[in-house]
């Protein structure tokens, strides 16, 4: 039954929106699917490798965490803020030549300053850990292996139905109305988890 409820919390939190799949969406729009692949399978990765890190050294992890969430959540919105910026100029015809898609290497670092990422992780670690100490590597271990089975599925949903939608912005000007579109969404994500953690730390 467990199990269960771990593949379900695991399951929702991938697949609802968030600055993952924005960036999925936009990249199935702008390079198709299969150019998206190494950014997919670097945030399946890269959470995996997040949740065992976190699960395997919870009560140092989140110890440390209490002083360093506001500085990594302060990182993750000024890359998601720079990231909107980079979406809503890559609709441009001139744009699209030099553009790349996110590299596996990029996709799984950015797990670490993501902070939907980091809720999603520690959520999971509190819930899902065995309370017996001798089980906390297994447990971790079960913990990357889902992670990784359950969100690979979730997020390559995002890219797929950019790449679907690349066939009706093929023109330059839909493209653009669409890069703008995902890029106020994932500036305005930015400002709302910003204000968010501002206000988990008193300071609004």
């Amino acid at each position: 039954m467990l199990e269960v409820a771990l593949m379900s919390y695991v399951g929702v939190m991938s697949i609802t929106p968030g600055p993952n799949n924005l960036m999925l969406a936009a990249s199935g729009v702008n390079f198709g699917f299969r150019r998206t692949l190494p950014h997919m399978l670097g945030i399946s990765l890269g959470c995996a490798a997040q949740v065992f890190i976190t699960a395997s050294l919870l009560s140092w992890v989140l110890g440390w965490l209490q002083s360093a969430r506001l500085p990594l959540a302060l990182a993750g919105c000024v890359y998601l803020l720079w990231l909107s910026w980079r979406i809503a100029g890559s609709g441009k015809p001139e744009a699209r030549e030099e553009a790349q898609p996110m590299s596996f290497l990029g996709a799984a670092l950015f797990q670490w300053v993501n902070p939907k990422a980091w809720v999603m992780v520690i959520n999971a670690a509190i819930l899902f850990m065995p309370a017996d100490p001798a089980l906390r590597i297994g447990g971790a271990l079960t913990l990357a292996v889902v992670f990784a089975i359950v969100n690979l599925p979730c997020i390559s949903l995002w890219a797929w139905v950019g790449e679907k939608l690349r066939h009706c912005l093929s023109g330059a000007r839909g493209l653009m109305v669409f890069n703008l579109s995902m890029a106020v969404l994932m500036g305005g994500t930015a400002m709302w988890l910003l204000l968010d953690e501002l206000r988990h730390a008193g300071l609004v």
